[in-house]
Formats: C-alpha cells, sequence, structure tokens
C-alpha cells in the first residue's frame, strides 16, 4: 500500500486526500489546528472547509509534520502559495530522502518569480526528478462529491509521474501525464490573474462576448509567455492550460472569479478579503483569496475603479495582420508546433491534419 502524507487541510488538499485513499493509499494529512485534526481523525469531516465530504477510514491527521511525513512514498503540499517558502523552511529535514514531492499549488512566489517547483527545490532540498506539479480544472467541491475530472501530473522524470499518477487514478479522477513542468505551473498561475479579469468584467455587467475575448486574449499572451520560458505550446491547449482556463474564468466555485466579481461590483481588494463566506461570490477568504488579495494589494497600478481595467483592452494599438496571423490564431500555433516537434518525425504535418487516431495517455 503507498503511503502519502499531505500537508494542508484546505478544500484542495482535503479533496486530494480523498481521491488519494479512493485510489488504495493510505493518508495522513498534517493541520496546523488541534481542533481540526482531531475532529477528522474522529468523524472523517473537514467541517471548516468540506464539510459535505466523508472522507475515508484510511484519512488520518497530525499536527506533527514528522510524523506525517515518516515513511511516506509521497508527500503532497497543499499549502498557500505565498506560505510554501516559510512552510517548508520548518520541514525539509522531515521529508523522506526518496519520496514524490507533489505540488498542488497555483502561483508565482511574490518577490523572487519563483514557481513553486523551484521553491521546493531551493528550500526542500529536492531534486527536479523528485518534484511533481499536479494541475488542471480542478475545483475542490465538483472533485469532492466524486464528480468526474481530470487532471495534469507533471514531472521531468516521467516514471516518478507515472508514479503519482498510478496513486490518485480514482474511478471519477484520470490523470494525464506530461514532463513540461514549466508550461503546467504557468498554465495554473497565470489563468488567475485572468479570471479575476474576467471576474471583474462579470461584476461590472458586461457579457459574454467581453469574457470571451479576455479569456482567448489572456491565453494567447500565456502561450507567449510559456514558450519564452521554455515550455512546449501543446500544454496550453490541454487540461493545464484552456482546461483550467475555463474552469476557473467560468465556474461560481473559483475563487478568483469571485474575487474578481465582487471587486467589479464596486468592493475594495480589503472588502472582498474580509467578505462573510456564504454568501455568492463572497467565500473568498481562502489560501487563493489572500495570496489574491496580497498580489493586487502589492501592485502600485492597481486601480480602486474597475472600469479603469478595461481601458487596456479597449485602447491596445492594433497589429498588423502579418503579426497576429503569425503569432496568436491557431495556423500560426500549429506551425510552430510543427516546426518544435517535427524534426526526424516526417508525417507529423498530416498527422496534425488528420487529427488523432485514438486517445493518447501522455496528455
Amino acid at each position: 500500500m503507498t503511503r502519502v502524507a499531505v500537508f494542508g487541510t484546505g478544500c484542495w488538499g482535503t479533496a486530494f486526500a480523498a481521491v488519494l485513499a479512493d485510489t488504495g493509499s493510505e493518508v495522513r494529512m498534517w493541520g496546523r489546528r488541534a481542533e481540526l485534526v482531531d475532529r477528522i481523525n474522529r468523524v472523517h469531516v473537514n467541517g471548516d472547509y468540506l464539510p459535505e465530504l466523508l472522507l475515508p477510514e484510511a484519512v488520518s491527521a497530525t499536527t506533527d509534520p514528522g510524523e506525517a511525513a515518516d515513511g511516506a512514498d509521497i508527500v503532497v503540499l497543499a499549502v498557500p502559495s505565498q506560505t510554501l517558502r516559510t512552510n517548508l523552511t520548518g520541514w525539509a529535514d522531515v521529508l523522506p530522502a526518496d519520496a514524490a514531492v507533489v505540488s498542488l499549488m497555483k502561483g508565482v512566489e511574490l518577490g523572487t518569480t519563483k514557481r513553486m517547483s523551484e521553491v521546493i527545490a531551493e528550500v526542500g532540498r529536492v531534486g527536479m526528478e523528485r518534484i511533481v506539479v499536479v494541475s488542471g480544472p480542478n475545483l475542490a467541491r465538483e472533485i469532492a462529491a466524486k464528480q468526474p475530472a481530470a487532471s495534469v501530473v507533471a514531472c521531468i522524470d516521467e516514471s516518478m509521474a507515472e508514479r503519482v499518477a498510478m496513486a490518485c487514478a480514482a474511478p471519477y479522477f484520470r490523470p494525464y501525464t506530461n514532463t513540461d513542468v514549466v508550461g503546467t505551473e504557468l498554465g495554473g498561475a497565470v489563468k488567475n490573474v485572468i479570471a479575476l479579469a474576467v471576474g471583474m468584467a462579470e461584476g461590472m455587467g458586461l457579457g459574454d462576448n467581453t469574457k470571451s475575448t479576455i479569456i482567448t486574449r489572456g491565453l494567447a499572451e500565456t502561450l507567449r509567455l510559456g514558450v519564452a520560458l521554455g515550455a512546449d505550446p501543446a500544454t496550453f491547449s490541454g487540461l493545464a492550460g484552456v482546461g483550467d482556463l475555463i474552469a476557473t474564468c467560468m465556474s461560481p466555485l473559483s475563487r478568483n472569479h469571485a474575487f474578481g466579481v465582487n471587486l467589479g461590483r464596486g468592493m475594495t481588494v480589503q472588502e472582498v478579503g474580509h467578505a462573510r463566506p456564504g454568501r455568492r461570490h463572497a467565500d473568498v477568504p481562502c489560501p487563493q483569496g489572500r495570496d489574491t488579495m496580497t498580489l493586487l494589494s502589492s501592485d502600485p497600478y492597481a486601480s480602486s475603479d474597475p472600469s479603469a481595467s478595461s481601458d487596456p483592452l479597449r485602447n491596445r494599438p492594433r497589429v498588423s495582420r502579418a503579426v497576429r496571423t503569425e503569432h496568436t490564431t491557431w495556423r500560426g500555433f500549429t506551425r510552430r508546433l510543427v516546426s518544435r516537434m517535427g524534426s526526424g518525425r516526417p508525417g507529423l504535418r498530416q498527422g496534425l491534419a488528420r487529427g488523432p487516431r485514438r486517445p493518447r495517455r501522455r496528455h
């Protein structure tokens, strides 16, 4: 039986712990608050985050990081992205030397602009071949309800990615392995900013044309950023890219979308951060919400008037047709994809034109 440690008792950490247990793993969660840990052990319910989810018997909890990590084959990190460095400083010495270290976090560290895998490698002293990123359209409450979902499991070592994928391949949760860690992390981080913008548009009463424009142009810019940083452009057309982007931008369960809606309705960043849970678009005081509030509060160019945010889109200089065709259309994307992947693979262009012959395991 695979033994898994999950550091973090928030929504996604709790839901993923249930996925792991439903696949047959023994899961021990780490939590900071003794009363929450005690309730998980007594009644198998995380009443603070997912009260509707009855956790499997194979899930237990502790406040001791060493006890949680002891003997673990897989260590899952599910804490707010801006607290990872501080937390991991205290956990580095208890991480098993041969365990896969999985990041569920979606974000970029403020100040260093490092991705979460880079922070794990630096602070946790973990080799990149052991760091695995799980990212995709994974709204925690839907997964807790066992609604079908899929995700990318990325690691530069494909065998390590497959090891983690096997541990979370529940009947309702399908993992797809990938070796593009950079693209997988960037897709999960940048979509939060786009979801804020989409939420603000909705809060201002703007329609689907506006929202689809923001999503589409945001994806194009994310792809260009990813390619510049060494990501595989194909990643952004899959679950970790457009899949996660759609879910985060359109679902009322998305905290970043809800945050943006409240901003668009005229609330300040501080008011949204302290909004009372339980109302539509108000349940944002959460790890992702706090990260968002920190990001906005640290932006010297942030405006308290959401309507000002649409000005750059309205006033953006038009680009020439040549540039637009080369860099922002699907045809241009396909050409770049073929040029990157087609070396030594005759017939790839024809294969792309015909479409896939069968489903592929690799995402």
